[in-house]
């Protein structure tokens, strides 16, 4: 695969809702991937973390996917909005507890800042609970804006920084 297409999705869950854990039901959301048009190419193991900003929440199950897409960045990020509707996902405050959260990371090199979309995603390379999984599964990908790989900001992100794999 070449890693300058990449798409890269980012999921996450601190409640489980009807599915008994949050691995469960992250592991429902990835089933509906391929029927929405974004099949999985590749993807790491769930990784935990304490929730941020507040660690009195419950806990995150964090994972990140490459997916193929055959549609536009918009088109994307509207398919993902579909998929966490579908279970159940309230958009409230910032950082709330959810069921699933699903954050498009990267589209191929696509650069973007609009009022549905900005990408790459501008927290993403900060978060351990993102770069670390996808260090997992793509350790050269580079930051279409910083030029750094995954795996270098892997080992500088600071926010979630306990973050590991189950």
């Amino acid at each position: 695969m070449n890693l300058d297409e990449a798409v890269v999705v980012a999921l996450g869950s601190n409640l489980a809702g009807g599915y008994g854990s949050s691995e469960a039901l992250l592991e429902a959301a990835l089933a509906r991937f391929a029927q929405a048009g974004l099949p999985v190419l590749s993807r790491s193991r769930w990784w935990v973390s304490t929730a941020w900003p507040d660690p009195r929440k419950p806990e995150y199950r964090n994972g990140v996917v490459l997916v193929e897409a055959q549609m536009d960045a918009e088109q994307t990020i509207r398919t993902l909005f579909r998929i966490e509707a579908a279970f159940k996902r309230r958009r409230g405050a910032a950082n709330a507890p959810r069921t699933l959260d699903l954050d498009l990371i990267a589209h191929g090199r696509t650069v973007l800042d609009t009022p549905e979309l900005a990408l790459p995603h501008p927290r993403a390379h900060d978060r351990l609970f993102v770069m670390g999984p996808l260090a997992e599964v793509a350790p050269g990908w580079r930051h279409p804006v910083l030029g750094r790989t995954a795996a270098e900001l892997a080992a500088q992100a600071s926010v979630g920084a306990d973050a590991r794999p189950l």
